[in-house]
């Protein structure tokens, strides 16, 4: 499909003086597309210069139109030497290739430069023409949408749900190549983020080639990667879940639309054509029940590079004892069913398994042809055939929540995979693609009859009798029918028809591991042998901390393992919640192996006190009242003490030890901690050193907080990036553990104390990333979103709150110093730096105070610089704005940054260097945002942050990689998007995000 491309330079401002004897600027603009290059005039001895370019053209292929970006380079003019560069721009073409695109961008973008940041801005109109084009064989895939959410967007409704996709492509990273030898720093990082934004533009239409081929329109869930692998290569891999999605019609009541979630959380975003005139809405067009004829439709092509070959096999049919095979429905099944989805609608799940998970470690040194992809491909099918045995095995056809990361250290790469094992509702289930022998397939669904939609998912899938490892079965709480496990860990959000009690929180279990340093394949065994160790300590820390909380059921479990030259990080984050389903959890139990201690015993005794005590607190903390346990629901009787697996048992202790510990006190079903080797005690040590939150806050790393529903419109989004420098070359494992501990603990805390002013709230969505950039360096990236609920739990609407609440607050609380913090703190004598980043009050459309709405936006609205003002684009993570609804989608932002310096000390040092980084990442992105229409980013997050520093010679370099959903949106009650005036200028250069 040929296009045509429309670029028109109008001016800048607040351009850096590059001619020392006049003060002053010649800038000109050069504006490049492809092999294109136009420029504009030089206009001579001005910091605000006004070209009003004649509309530059570009005649170019669909293709090119979403593989390249627009680059307009601003210059200064020397007349005998050569032209000083003062900055870029790089404009992504794809947001105005959809139908329902927008038609123009326009506005004021930040001119970045490598080595000296924001240096001004520039005013860009650019337009696009398209032209239809037939050709099946054509290279493009235009009109396919991208979203990053990871559940259906608001305002659509999926009419079908093809499957997963994936991709991935390579390239040789010009920060290793010969000439990197010769040209500047500047020239350097500027080559590899052409590349990299190259490689993007690539990705996504292969990926959109994929959808098309599949009958799908759009791509949700969209998780996009970079992996630097050093001399082997720079990778940009991407997956997502293929749809077609249908646009809600405009008429469509916000109740039941776009809104933000309510406690039913029950939205039209799945079809409504039933299999029968009962049951839930299914997002998957049902298939015929008769195998006699085929479905009423074509089927596409595979497009997926995975075989299919294995991954039909019917034996997965789950089996859940007594039930017989009342209904047939039959599938037209390809492939086992990958979904980057993590929110469904109430009764998409069937039953949960628990979660899958497979790590493998990589040597890049042994690629045959490192330029080739087909290598990578095959790591990553291996891993995927891997998840798709364990699914198998719990009984499930289907992982959900599924996600892919790496680690790279020198030559080595760990691959990491996880996803939730499930059985999907049969009308909701479609699978589209060929059987290798063109076969049609049946599977069929065997249920006794439905189960309740509360507690169905936590019914175990798999065979009682042949569990495919050791638990503790009981009947379920609620219905009294199936089996269901004494806890469930998953990785998707918390189901919204699912009856909890009490409030969740966020639990964290973290570990370190010293390696000595290797090479080759020397360290990639030392690696591999750590691995399962890691994790099973991980997952102990997990159970128990969840016991001591008196939950029993994990949601949005995500686990990292982090690889540097002589040490591994681990750290695995979920949220915990009570499901009245599940048994109620036992306690926890102390046992010693030298009773005739005294010294010892009240030592053991102190120990329990303080842990029943903590069991206590937390009960009343998270309102959570469990019911009693009644003979008639036990449904297997408890396992033999020496039978089962004990949790806080360190995995060096040999069979003949288990007999010597005394279980003859307590409660049968306490978990038993044994203290006799230091790993006991450092599991003693993670189970009680975790502050507890302050009054009036509560955190988790879901969207929304299980237990609480009526949130206000205030909302403020942070990001904050940790550095630590290890200065003792002598620590052990347990001191090791103790400062990424408290390295993390510490982050917590400087958010409670900076969103004092919110309580009460809840820190929602927390997304912690954990890296070992050098050798000495461990850091720590967090992302997150502050929410204001009422307290009192009544149902009451965002305006009328905020005028009852807010009447008898002071101006003063409105201007309490959320803004931007760097500083310096230590751990254990040992230098640290940390940047706190995007602590923004959102004007007129959220509150970071409890300031009336009319007030805040009035104290917010005056400012401005030079006379100009321009909307403020709000970020966060979740995938809506409370109190507000998206009325149209823009498109992704996936934006690569990279930033370096010579002068590390004059720049604040490590503090000062990110902080002014981040904030230029935000002002970059909002600028963006704005240029297309948007008002807001919602699914914001920071997949990569990526942080050297050489101190010796005052060095440092960061890359960052930000992506989100650009949206507009309205107040619930407003069908006109929400005009939030400050001035872009400010927003760009200052060190606050959208707070000055």
């Amino acid at each position: 499909m040929p296009g045509k491309l429309k670029a028109r330079i109008v001016a800048g401002r607040h351009l850096p003086v590059m001619d020392r004897a006049s003060d002053l600027t010649d800038a000109f603009v050069e504006v490049k597309f492809g092999n294109t290059t136009f420029k504009t005039d030089v206009c001579p001895k001005s910091l605000n210069p006004q070209w009003n370019s004649e509309w530059f053209k570009f005649e170019v292929d669909d293709e090119d139109l979403q593989d390249e970006p627009l680059q307009v380079t601003v210059l200064d003019h020397d007349t005998y030497s050569a032209n000083d560069a003062i900055g870029k721009v790089y404009i992504d073409i794809d947001p105005l290739l959809c139908s329902e695109a927008a038609s123009v961008i326009s506005g004021w973008f930040p001119i970045y430069d490598t080595i000296h940041g924001i240096r001004g801005e520039i005013n860009v109109l650019v337009k696009v023409e398209l032209f239809n084009d037939l050709n099946r064989f054509r290279q493009s895939s235009c009109g396919v949408k991208f979203f990053c959410t990871t559940s259906i967007p608001r305002c659509y409704r999926a009419a079908m749900v093809h499957g997963f996709v994936e991709e991935l492509v390579v390239n040789e990273d010009p920060e290793y190549q010969w000439i990197d030898r010769i040209r500047t720093p500047r020239a350097s990082n500027e080559a590899r983020q052409r590349l990299i934004s190259l490689m993007s533009g690539e990705l996504q239409r292969k990926i959109g080639l994929k959808v098309l081929e599949m009958g799908g329109n759009a791509v949700v869930g969209y998780l996009q990667c970079f992996d630097l692998e050093g001399e082997s290569g720079l990778v940009v891999r991407a997956i997502g879940t293929a749809c077609t999605l249908d646009k809600l019609s405009s008429g469509t009541p916000a109740s039941n639309a776009c809104n933000s979630p309510s406690k039913d959380g029950k939205e039209p975003v799945f079809g409504e054509d039933l299999l029968s005139s009962s049951g839930p809405p299914t997002p998957f067009r049902a298939l015929p029940t008769s195998s006699s004829s085929p479905p009423p439709f074509s089927p596409s092509k595979p497009c997926s590079r995975q075989s299919s070959s294995s991954d039909t096999d019917l034996s997965l049919t789950p089996k859940t004892g007594k039930n017989t095979c009342d209904t047939a429905v039959f599938f037209y099944l390809q492939e086992f069913p990958f979904f980057t989805l993590t929110s469904f609608p109430p009764g998409f799940l069937v039953h949960v398994g628990g979660v899958v998970s497979a790590r493998s470690v990589k040597l890049l040194d042994r690629i045959h042809n490192p330029d080739e992809p087909e290598t990578r491909d095959a790591w990553w099918e291996e891993i995927r055939q891997e998840i798709k045995s364990h699914a198998k095995a719990l009984g499930c056809h289907a992982v959900v929540g599924y996600s892919e990361s790496t680690s790279i250290c020198e030559e080595v790469c760990i691959l990491s995979a996880s996803g939730t094992a499930a059985i999907l509702n049969p009308r909701y289930m479609l699978q589209l693609g060929l059987e290798a022998d063109g076969r049609w397939c049946v599977l069929f669904s065997r249920f006794e009859e439905p189960s309740p939609p509360s507690c169905g998912f936590c019914h175990i899938p798999y065979d009682e009798l042949n569990m495919p490892f050791p638990a503790q079965l009981t009947y379920c709480y609620h219905c009294r029918r199936q089996k269901v496990p004494d806890v469930l860990f998953t990785t998707i959000d918390l189901p919204p028809e699912a009856a909890v009690t009490g409030k969740g929180c966020l639990i964290q279990a973290r570990l370190c591991r010293l390696k000595k340093k290797a090479q080759g394949e020397v360290n990639a065994t030392a690696i591999s042998n750590l691995l399962p160790f890691m994790e099973y300590e991980l997952h102990t820390q997990l159970m128990n901390k969840l016991k001591l909380r008196s939950m029993n059921a994990l949601f949005g479990l995500h686990i990292q393992i982090s690889v540097g030259e002589n040490m591994l990080l681990g750290l695995a984050s979920a949220t915990g919640v009570y499901l009245t389903a599940l048994p109620a959890p036992g306690g926890i139990q102390i046992a010693g192996k030298t009773p005739g201690d005294l010294s010892n015993e009240q030592h053991i005794l102190t120990i329990q006190k303080r842990i029943n005590d903590t069991i206590a607190k937390n009960k009343e903390l998270y309102q959570i009242n469990p019911p009693e346990l009644t003979e008639e629901v036990v449904g297997s009787p408890i396992p033999d003490p020496r039978q089962r697996s004990r949790l806080f048992r360190s995995h060096s202790e040999s069979s003949d030890e288990v007999s010597e510990l005394d279980l003859s006190h307590g409660k049968k079903d306490a978990f038993v901690l044994e203290i006799d080797d230091t790993d006991a005690v450092e599991d003693i040590h993670s189970l009680l050193t975790d502050a507890p939150t302050p009054t009036g806050f509560y955190s988790c790393n879901t969207e929304v907080m299980p237990g609480i529903y009526n949130w206000t419109s205030g909302v403020q989004m942070f990001t904050s990036v940790r550095v630590l420098r290890l200065s003792n070359a002598n620590l052990t494992n347990q001191g090791l553990n103790k400062i990424f501990t408290d390295l993390c603990e510490n982050l917590l805390k400087s958010f409670y104390f900076k969103l004092r002013s919110m309580i009460p709230c809840c820190l929602c969505r927390l997304n912690f990333t954990v890296a070992v950039p050098e050798e000495e360096l461990i850091q720590v990236a967090v992302t997150a979103v502050a929410m204001t609920f009422d307290k009192d739990q009544t149902q009451e609407k965002p305006a009328e709150k905020a005028i009852t609440k807010g009447c008898s607050e002071t101006e003063d609380q409105l201007q309490f110093p959320l803004e931007l913090c760097a500083d310096a703190s230590s751990a254990n004598n040992q230098p640290s730096s940390k940047i706190s980043g995007s602590l923004q009050p959102f004007s007129s459309l959220d509150r970071s105070s409890p300031l009336p709405e009319g007030r805040s936006r009035s104290l917010r609205s005056n400012r401005s610089f030079a006379g100009g003002s321009v909307t403020v684009v709000k970020m966060t993570p979740l995938s809506f704005l409370p109190g507000t609804r998206i009325i149209k989608y823009l498109g992704i932002i996936n934006m690569f940054f990279i930033r370096e310096t010579s002068s590390l000390r004059e720049e604040g040092g490590v503090s000062g260097f990110l902080h002014s980084f981040i904030a230029e990442v935000f002002a970059m992105v909002r600028a963006h945002v704005a240029a297309l229409g948007g008002n807001a980013v919602v699914s914001y997050s920071m997949k990569e942050c990526v942080f050297m520093e050489n101190p010796n010679k005052n060095q440092a370099q960061c890359l960052i990689n930000v992506s989100g959903d650009a949206v507009i949106c309205v107040r619930e009650t407003d069908q006109e998007p929400i005009p939030s005036m400050t001035n872009i200028g400010q927003t760009c250069t200052s060190g606050t995000d959208g707070a000055t």
